[in-house]
């Protein structure tokens, strides 16, 4: 396992800690006045998701988490797995839906996702900040009914319900932000 030294943090590199892996979220590198310098850092732990602060003092050494990321491309859903596949060796790999977390929602198929894994475990996956999906069931737009930024349930062709315009239809083709889970724009 390779050590760094704190003062060499970046953002998004994955720190393997006595508790755990943890992915830097935040860092900044603060030297007081009086006394050392010291390093203070967001991190997020990769299994729960929950974010902490962290100081540690300059110069220390934390071992580094060699995260090995692959581009894969989204087969199918085999029961409560998800089957991916290597777009280079044609692999197949199915990852269980509590590793896929909020990207579980946005998945269609053949879309790509990059898988992150760490000493044979997946870790993650990532996948673009917006997807375009299909509106599979709302409610039809009310005449009249057009009060500026008013809002509707719709149901998209994965399940995942979100808040779109009253001018948007079965079938019509929408981008949203997976980050957040809202509506962007009609395509």
């Amino acid at each position: 396992m390779p050590q760094i030294s704190v003062n060499d943090l970046k953002n998004g590199i994955t720190l393997e800690l006595d508790n755990g892996l943890f992915q830097v979220v935040e860092f900044q590198h603060v030297k007081p006045g009086k006394g050392g310098a010291f390093v203070r850092t967001k991190i997020r732990n990769v299994k729960t998701g929950a974010v902490i602060d962290k100081t540690f003092n300059a110069g220390i050494k934390v071992e580094q988490a060699i995260v090995d990321r692959q581009d894969m491309q989204f087969l199918y859903k085999d029961g409560d797995e998800y089957v991916f596949m290597n777009t280079s060796t044609y692999d197949q790999m199915n990852v269980p839906s509590v590793a896929l977390g909020e990207a579980a929602d946005y998945l269609t198929e053949q879309m790509i996702a990059q898988i992150a894994m760490y000493q044979g475990e997946i870790i993650g996956v990532e996948i673009p900040a917006s997807v375009e999906l299909t509106i599979a069931e709302t409610e039809p737009g009310v005449q009249g009914d057009r009060v500026s930024g008013a809002r509707k349930p719709a149901t998209l062709e994965t399940g995942k319900v979100l808040q779109v315009p009253l001018f948007v239809e079965v079938g019509d083709k929408v981008k949203v932000d997976t980050r957040t889970g809202d509506y962007i724009t009609r395509v």
